[in-house]
């Protein structure tokens, strides 16, 4: 089942759905992906696996034959180095990041601890029990909770200062939890595809940019380019790419930021390293691509010909 080389690649298997709590996220993600690379000219075909799929996928993909293999899982599984360590057994070429790279960013505390021997600025943080969180205030208001490895906004508490009591998270939550000091400010996001920064969108919302806020229309409005001073648009692509290599990441990444704009360049917060975002049209990472001049079906023949490239 080895990948052959770009002269010869025609067929490209898309994988999508998955056992974890963004599975939607996904589906679309790989629907989007799928219609555009056929547009590219290839032939594709569609690998949905449901939530207890993971034992087929091996058969599947022979069955497929396919050149190489277009990621849009999301979250635990398809995202975290699990499913890439599959396809580097069946050495199948495979789009984002490899195997290290994906556990480690999904990993936020250890991400975290990269970032910060990369001299990039993120908050204070610490893993603690669920139920301790519960009991008391595990850091100082405001601060934030939320699931040490997975994305999306899910399972994300926002303990404002002044909070009367710690929050009562719900019993889906895991066992051992992020909380983190809460940064204030401006959302804003860089897409990194290979060796450059795309760009800088603004993200602005009624509220948290939750998962509402990130998959229902309306839900938020992208302002891309970030209407922001030159000197933090370039920290932004500096900090996103340093992120990215920090973390071995390679392909497509997008990089998360809060923006204090009262506090100049020291306002500037990294939040968190996605190797796997959303990839639809309208989504964060393709709309950057185009305002640099890649429309979406030249965006995904780049991240399948990079995967090819490195096989």
């Amino acid at each position: 089942m080895a990948g052959r080389s770009s002269r010869t690649a025609h067929t490209v298997a898309v994988l999508m759905g998955g056992p974890s709590v963004e599975r939607e996220v996904s589906l679309s993600s790989g629907r989007e992906c799928a219609d555009a690379l056929r547009v590219a000219g290839y032939t594709v075909v569609e690998i949905a696996l449901g939530p207890d799929d993971g034992a087929t996928l091996p058969s599947r993909l022979a069955e497929a034959a396919p050149d190489v293999v277009f990621n849009a899982l999301h979250g635990r599984w398809g995202e975290d180095g699990c499913v890439q360590g599959l396809l580097e057994w069946l050495r199948l070429p495979y789009t984002h990041s490899g195997v290290l790279a994906s556990a480690l960013a999904m990993d936020k505390t250890r991400a975290k601890q990269a970032f910060r021997d990369a001299g990039l600025p993120v908050v204070d943080s610490v893993v603690a029990c669920a139920d301790e969180v519960r009991a008391r205030h595990v850091l100082p208001p405001p601060y934030v909770v939320k699931p040490n490895d997975e994305g999306s906004s899910i399972g994300v508490y926002i303990v404002h200062d002044g909070a009367g009591g710690p929050p009562q998270l719900s019993g889906a939550m895991p066992a051992h939890v992020m909380v983190e000091t809460y940064a204030p400010g401006r959302e804003l996001t860089t897409t990194v595809l290979g060796d450059r920064a795309l760009g800088v969108t603004e993200i602005i919302t009624d509220g948290w940019y939750d998962y509402d806020a990130k998959y229902t229309a309306g839900g938020s409005r992208h302002v891309v380019p970030a209407d922001i001073p030159a000197d933090i648009a370039a920290a932004c692509g500096d900090y996103a790419l340093r992120a990215h290599r920090a973390l071995g990441c390679r392909g497509l990444s997008r990089t998360d930021f809060r923006w204090d704009d009262s506090r100049g360049l020291a306002g500037l917060v990294l939040l968190e390293t996605n190797t796997q975002p959303g990839m639809t049209p309208t989504s964060l990472a393709p709309e950057q691509a185009a305002q640099a001049g890649m429309d979406f079906p030249a965006l995904v023949r780049w991240m399948v010909e990079d995967a090819l490239c490195r096989d």
